[in-house]
């Protein structure tokens, strides 16, 4: 059902949306072999709150907020180096969403696991986006879903992590 511009969705109507119409596709994503400066680094870079880790098959195996990432950058830098991504997920499956289960769904989820975000995925498990409060609430007020990257300022050097812009008022260049 096509929304006219400027009127507000009904509530009940946003809950009965599938989770794919209202999650965000253009996602950073980290391997679960990298390290825990590396998370940091993308986290910053794209201006992200969360940060999907998937394996090497695709498959999300779990998602970091910042927070968790943060905290665990306050270690010694020696050991820091050796830190990796996988070491900061839980042992448990991690709360998720499957594409087609709708909004009404996910919030529940995320009710009852005081979870902000949830990986959505595939059939298969393959990672294909994040829903956050923020779109349930952004679905809400009648705005679209986040399908294109928010950070569009010019492309990093290629010495850069590729994909990602420089830190703002970056202005040297990188260490290869």
């Amino acid at each position: 059902m096509e929304q006219q511009p400027g009127t507000v969705p009904d509530e009940q109507e946003v809950l009965a949306r599938t989770v794919a119409v209202v999650m965000r596709t253009a996602v950073v994503t980290i391997a679960v072999d990298e390290t825990v400066l590396v998370a940091w680094e993308l986290l910053e870079r794209s201006g992200s709150r969360h940060l999907p880790v998937v394996r090497p098959d695709g498959r999300c195996a779990g998602l970091l907020d910042r927070a968790e990432v943060a905290v665990a950058c306050a270690t010694p830098a020696a050991s820091l180096s050796g830190l990796r991504v996988d070491q900061l997920l839980p042992g448990h499956r991690p709360a998720h969403v499957h594409v087609e289960q709708t909004v009404r769904h996910a919030a529940d989820i995320m009710s009852y696991t005081e979870a902000d975000a949830l990986p959505v995925l595939e059939e298969d498990g393959r990672l294909a986006g994040v829903l956050t409060a923020a779109d349930i609430v952004a679905a809400l007020a009648g705005r679209p879903a986040q399908k294109e990257p928010a950070d569009t300022r010019p492309q990093a050097p290629p010495t850069m992590l590729p994909g990602l812009s420089p830190l703002r008022g970056y202005r040297g260049t990188a260490v290869p």
